[in-house]
């Protein structure tokens, strides 16, 4: 594991930041969130933004010449649209490089969002090429959203030779990333260059702001690693005998055994004041061991974010975990009523119960499903795994869960991107 101190440095380059409001934008702020989660650090030099609407620990350059509303911005922008170059061209350009220079000097990682592809500050892509070339600038990504050469409504604004060329100029030294394949055979084809030369990264949701989970929610599913699961089922349960627990170890063992990676997460405490309850509960602890399931199946009682230090959350945690997983299993005994038959409902996700749930059979009826626990777990994982395949809701879900969320990205995509540099 790379520890804090060697840790790249990456700066994030762009005309404006949050709180300016853009799709940009919105992406630099993702990014500067998913960095500090994972404990990169991370930087903004935008010419217009606030350090307060920034996630908490990133570092932020304001460079009033990036804006592209700075009153010389916009006076040698106007010239350049119309096929000019201004004799405060080549001035601007060395003034942005000076400025950019002992900034730039201190990151190990240039981050730079649109500003090689788009017209707006064309003083400022030239600059960023020279820093490129005096070796200011060490590891360089061009993030690239759009490309004013090919766009309908900018295309006018350009013209061939210097300094417009620098908008549609291959630079190998560069990291080319687009957010869709279609960005990327476009670009790939103002470049003149084969597809591969450009990596498609896309953007992504952040589950906690999404899904309205609270901070203990979110640092609970991370210890327990839910998202990274094919199907996460959730038993909002008591230990009790009557919950039948040891059969949802059994079901876990078979989805394993067929190839599906699962999290089962038991969330409620053993009776602190019953040595039957806590006997119970440490025989579910060895079954578990028994079934090589200790990665697979979380008692939350015995996850909190100490080791070995008891642990037991509130309803609100509770709801967290509903609306992070795929099922609400009930393999009880008896139970007098069955509330999470109710909230499994509500939160729209299956609830598989046993017939002796009477809100399972008198409220869920035939939208409840229900097996008896007289059947091999086998038959159940096997009904489990057809319905996984052929619900186009659930499927669509764990692909973006488990690829497509910024994390998942930040690990899979973004990472390698910043310890290979070219």
């Amino acid at each position: 594991m790379i520890h804090q101190q060697e840790k790249t440095r990456t700066a994030i380059l762009h005309y404006t930041a949050p709180p300016v409001i853009g799709g940009v934008e919105g992406v630099i702020q993702a990014h500067c969130q998913v960095f500090q989660q994972f404990g990169y650090p991370i930087a903004v030099i935008a010419g217009r933004g606030d350090a307060s609407d920034l996630a908490s620990g990133t570092e932020f350059h304001e460079i009033k010449e990036l804006d592209t509303q700075h009153p010389q911005v916009l006076e040698i922008s106007a010239a350049l649209e119309e096929g000019q170059i201004p004799d405060a061209f080549e001035a601007f350009t060395g003034q942005l490089e000076k400025i950019l220079t002992p900034i730039l000097s201190q990151y190990d990682n240039l981050i730079l969002h649109n500003v090689l592809t788009k017209h707006f500050n064309i003083p400022l892509s030239a600059a960023l090429f020279r820093l490129l070339e005096n070796g200011i600038i060490q590891n360089c990504i061009a993030w690239c959203h759009d490309f004013t050469w090919t766009s309908p409504n900018s295309r006018s604004k350009v013209h061939p030779g210097f300094p417009w060329d620098l908008l549609r100029k291959y630079d190998p030294r560069i990291k080319y990333v687009t957010v869709s394949q279609a960005r990327q055979i476009t670009l790939a084809r103002l470049f003149g260059q084969p597809q591969e030369i450009v990596k498609v990264i896309y953007n992504g949701v952040d589950p906690q702001v999404l899904l309205g989970l609270s901070a203990e929610g979110t640092a609970l599913i991370e210890r327990l690693a839910l998202l990274e699961s094919d199907l996460i089922l959730l038993m909002p349960v008591r230990v009790t005998k009557a919950k039948n627990i040891e059969y949802a170890l059994e079901l876990v063992a078979a989805l394993k055994q067929k190839g599906i990676c699962p999290k089962l997460v038991h969330t409620g405490p053993p009776d602190p004041h019953s040595d039957q309850s806590i006997s119970y509960f440490k025989k579910l602890q060895a079954l578990r061991s028994t079934l090589n399931l200790d990665n697979e199946m979380h008692f939350v009682y015995e996850s909190g974010p100490k080791s070995g230090e008891l642990y037991q959350i509130d309803l609100s945690v509770v709801g967290d975990l509903y609306r992070i997983s795929d099922v609400m299993l009930m393999p009880s005994h008896r139970e007098g009523f069955g509330m999470p038959v109710l909230e499994a409902g509500l939160v729209g996700i299956p609830a598989i119960c046993t017939p002796d749930v009477p809100a399972a059979i008198e409220i869920g009826g035939e939208d409840v499903i229900i097996f008896n626990t007289d059947q091999d777990p086998s038959y159940l994982a096997d009904r489990m795994i057809a319905w996984m395949q052929s619900d186009s809701q659930f499927r669509f879900r764990q692909r973006v869960r488990s690829r497509y969320t910024w994390q998942a990205i930040f690990k899979q995509e973004i990472l390698p991107i910043l310890e290979n540099p070219i």
